[in-house]
């Protein structure tokens, strides 16, 4: 099978996004996941650019030993001699040179005709092929290049000594078609361009760089030049790891692959997100987060039944342990059940059918339901308490200039509601006044205490009181993302367990799940 040379830009093109500043030491540890990963050529910098990005790319060129080290250059002697400082001690350098192609470049930026294009252009390239052996040479705006002068300028690259003429979709503007068939022009018209290496660098402006790297690769592109994680100048570059799997997922229709260690995928991406403090979307393709997540009550039971019902791509392919089955609102029966007992929780029917509710009614008041607000939804009630009262609604009034008062709505045993206000000397004080002008209860309040059982702004929180009424006293627990709800619970919890304890002194708590 055709294999595709893997060109990696991350310390380059990657470190051109905004706000992205790679100190040396940082390079040296992405350029040397890159070499484990096994990219065959690692793109360090631009020595013209700085004395620090020379001196990184030299630290680089050093540290790696299993892959092409390349430094970034215009047309110009002295940005060549800058890269071949900056490449002293590689084991196998490379030299990128480029210069603008495209009519909007030539007349705006370089202010060029044509034929001092293709002068400055091989003047370049001979002058820096008396030092390299590799020269990559790139017109810049390549797709928007006239497509017949695009073969000249390849043809004088052949001539003058280069070995890879890139193609770079520098603005994002091609799409697959047209970028595809600028590969299928040069390999059709221009003389020994089997001599050499075609490359592609797109970029995603329009959401197309993926689609037009595989485009190119359709039509004879030898390499694919890309970042990890897609980050580069504006919207990004190529992501190296979509192109790499869908080679891999595609052998029957690409016909060519990838070298990559892709089991190193996973790793590489969470170390440049780290470094370069751009953090991947979780849609992103291959390493976002959702990835391999799955929420969708039926997707998640074609998962359970058959995984490649809806993964094309197993997770431990790219280094990850295993796919997620998120609990959310969207979530199923079939997948509840299997959370639960991955939990330890194997319920009956009608004990997960009540499980089952509660969950739905905290998925819709929580983004994601974690194993801690499982476990503490399924053991709010260990004890099987006959339920006297129960809450049914709640409004709280609270201001800091005004006294807070609290209205409850509470179903009693025999089917019938009541509906009582009270004020207090905060809103949890307000509740259980309203809560006892309902229940007709004179209890009193031994203890009261609130925890979280999950994380993040809309975690769960976890109230526990301790009711006394004479000699009884009673636990109740109540949970709920909003506290003052789970203070009620807690409350009327406790009332019910008290009642019972009254009613039956002898009685022994029956630890039963739900």
């Amino acid at each position: 099978m055709r294999k595709i040379y893997i060109f990696d830009t991350t310390l380059r093109d990657g470190e051109q996004s905004p706000g992205v500043n790679l100190n040396t030491k940082e390079k040296v540890e992405i350029a040397l996941q890159l070499e484990k990963l096994g990219v065959d050529r690692i793109e360090a910098g631009f020595p013209a650019a700085s004395p620090g990005d020379l001196a990184a790319v030299n630290a680089v060129a050093r540290a790696v030993k299993n892959a092409t080290i390349i430094g970034l250059s215009r047309s110009r002697e002295q940005d060549i001699d800058a890269v071949r400082e900056a490449l002293q001690g590689a084991q196998d350098p490379c030299i990128h040179l480029f210069l603008a192609t495209s009519p909007i470049h030539r007349k705006h930026k370089l202010r060029m005709e044509k034929e001092q294009v293709l002068e400055t252009a091989e003047r370049a390239i001979r002058y820096a092929k008396q030092y390299f052996d590799k020269i990559e040479f790139s017109p810049e705006d390549a797709g928007r290049t006239e497509l017949d002068f695009l073969c000249q300028v390849t043809d004088m690259a052949i001539k003058a000594g280069a070995t890879v003429v890139n193609i770079p979709d520098t603005v994002g503007y091609m799409n697959p078609q047209e970028f595809g068939n600028i590969f299928k022009t040069l390999k059709e018209n221009v003389p020994n361009i089997e001599t050499i290496q075609l490359s592609a660098h797109c970029h995603d402006d329009l959401g197309m760089a993926t689609a037009n790297a595989l485009a190119a690769i359709l039509n004879g592109a030898d390499q694919v030049e890309g970042t990890i994680n897609g980050i580069g100048e504006r919207a990004g570059n190529t992501a190296i790891e979509e192109v790499a799997m869908a080679l891999a997922t595609r052998p029957d229709y690409f016909g060519a692959q990838t070298t990559l260690n892709l089991k190193e995928i996973a790793k590489t991406s969470r170390l440049v997100s780290k470094l370069t403090g751009m953090v991947v979307p979780g849609n992103k393709a291959i390493v976002g987060a959702n990835a391999f997540a799955h929420e969708s009550g039926i997707h998640q039971d074609g998962m359970l039944k058959e995984k490649t019902t809806y993964e094309i791509i197993s997770p431990d392919v790219i280094g990850l342990k295993e796919s997620k089955l998120v609990l959310g609102k969207h979530s199923g029966r079939h997948a509840f059940r299997e959370k639960l007992i991955d939990l330890g929780y194997e319920l009956e029917d009608e004990a997960l059918n009540e499980a089952f509710a509660k969950f739905k009614d905290l998925a819709d008041r929580k983004k994601n339901v974690s194993d801690e607000d499982l476990r503490a939804m399924l053991e709010e009630k260990l004890v099987d308490t006959p339920e006297v009262f129960t809450l049914e609604a709640i409004q709280v009034n609270y201001g800091n200039q005004s006294t807070p008062s609290a209205s409850v709505r509470i179903r009693k045993a025999d089917g019938g509601t009541a509906q009582e206000a009270a004020i207090g000397n905060g809103s949890v004080d307000a509740i259980y006044n309203a809560v006892d002008k309902v229940t007709q209860e004179n209890v009193e309040l031994e203890d009261y205490s609130i925890k979280s059982v999950s994380q993040g702004k809309d975690a769960q929180g976890e109230v526990h009181v301790v009711l006394k009424q004479g000699e009884v006293s009673a636990q109740g627990r109540g949970l709920s993302t909003d506290i003052l709800e789970a203070s009620a619970r807690a409350y009327i919890d406790a009332l019910n367990r008290l009642i019972d304890k009254r009613k039956s002194p002898s009685r022994r708590d029956k630890m039963s799940l739900i």
